[in-house]
């Protein structure tokens, strides 16, 4: 079949009759061909969210991509949930942080702190919120329901094990919550018996309406933030937004929103500090992965796919299509850094660099010495 992609680059490689997956091969052209530049083995850097178990209940559905899924995950791992109208994840707490982006619809968050200071407000496609760990708090879908991105700072760390209000009160005796609270037994014959998690709920009024003012006062630093408002720094092949701790209170992780237009190149880097976790919102492209040795490898990333690169790695990632290519990059650290392989060679005496890679020096003297670009 001539729609058929083969494994068969220069003449070398031969036909594959079956039986496959023609609909992945097409998906990860550069897995089935990699390029000639591709040697030795690097572990597996992709998983889609289209692979993983989605958890559904009663107003909602859950999935996730941890280490289990992307063994090389280590760091950071995620959740892409959806809630329908009024819907909750209800109130509940982790031992690990939890950074959140909006992909679509908006919700209602809180949360209450160690010093009974509390956040109330309402978040919207394209914007964040960030909560520490150990501080608890819920989330409830609006008119329009709600999907978004959960990124903890464990890449061992599952949804499903988080501390849930319900699951606290099935497991403490009766006659406890009693005294605790000032109840009668007769109060409590209604608690559940096991975790809600997720469940139907009725739209949240006015925001307003909700507010409970704390004696406390509120949370000094607000867990939310508009992403999408940050002004980009924009550059021939696209944009960027860096949210990390200059600009917002998340303090383990920092993040990247980065579009690149198509035929543009986030350019040859890498982070000399921390693995970097990727969330790919819509588009398609490849990244290739330089893991020293002379080994290196090449994958494709569409929207809904999971991408990592560990510590150090040099990488790029190329937009093969007809729109942007947008994705997240996150990494476990208060501060987002890069190195630039463009920059470095800039900044080192010229005639070293042209000796090094057997260029003409005045190829080396044209590279800006500043900061640029990110994206080409």
């Amino acid at each position: 079949m001539p729609d058929v992609p083969q494994p068969i680059r220069d003449g070398k490689g031969g036909s594959d009759p079956g039986p496959r997956n023609v609909l992945l091969d097409r998906q990860n052209p550069d897995l089935l061909v990699a390029p000639s530049t591709d040697h030795g083995t690097v572990p597996n850097l992709k998983f889609s969210f289209s692979m993983a178990h989605t958890r559904i209940e009663q107003g909602g559905w859950t999935r996730e991509v941890t280490q289990r899924e992307l063994p090389v995950a280590r760091t950071l791992s995620g959740v892409d949930m959806r809630l329908e109208p009024g819907a909750y994840r209800e109130l509940h707490w982790h031992q690990q942080s939890e950074w959140a982006y909006i992909l679509d619809g908006s919700c209602r968050i809180s949360a209450v702190d160690q010093e009974g200071r509390n956040f109330l407000d309402d978040v919207r496609k394209g914007d964040l919120w960030f909560f520490p760990k150990g501080v608890p708090h819920h989330i409830q879908a609006l008119d329009e329901g709600v999907e978004f991105l959960l990124v903890f700072d464990d890449g061992q760390f599952s949804e499903n094990g988080t501390f849930l209000m319900s699951d606290f009160f099935a497991c403490t005796p009766k006659s406890v919550l009693a005294k605790n609270f000032g109840w009668s037994l007769e109060q409590l014959a209604q608690i559940p018996e096991r975790e809600k998690y997720i469940f139907s709920g009725q739209v949240p009024p006015p925001l307003d309406a909700d507010r409970i003012v704390s004696p406390t006062g509120d949370v000094p630093r607000t867990f939310k933030h508009r992403m999408h408002a940050q002004a980009p720094a924009r550059f021939s092949g696209g944009s960027v937004r860096i949210t990390d701790s200059t600009n917002f209170a998340a303090t383990t992780i920092s993040a990247a929103l980065v579009e690149i237009e198509p035929g543009g190149l986030r350019e040859l880097h890498w982070h000399p500090t921390d693995d970097e976790w990727q969330y790919y919102l819509s588009g398609f492209g490849r990244m290739g992965v330089f893991a020293s040795t002379g080994v290196a490898r090449t994958f494709n990333f569409q929207g809904g796919d999971v991408g990592y690169v560990p510590f150090a790695y040099g990488h790029y990632i190329e937009n093969l299509g007809d729109e942007p290519l947008v994705l997240l990059e996150m990494f476990r650290n208060p501060r987002f850094e890069d190195i630039s392989l463009a920059q470095w060679m800039a900044n080192t005496p010229p005639q070293i660099t042209a000796d090094t890679i057997n260029v003409p020096r005045s190829l080396i003297e044209s590279l800006r010495k500043d900061k640029q670009p990110v994206v080409r």
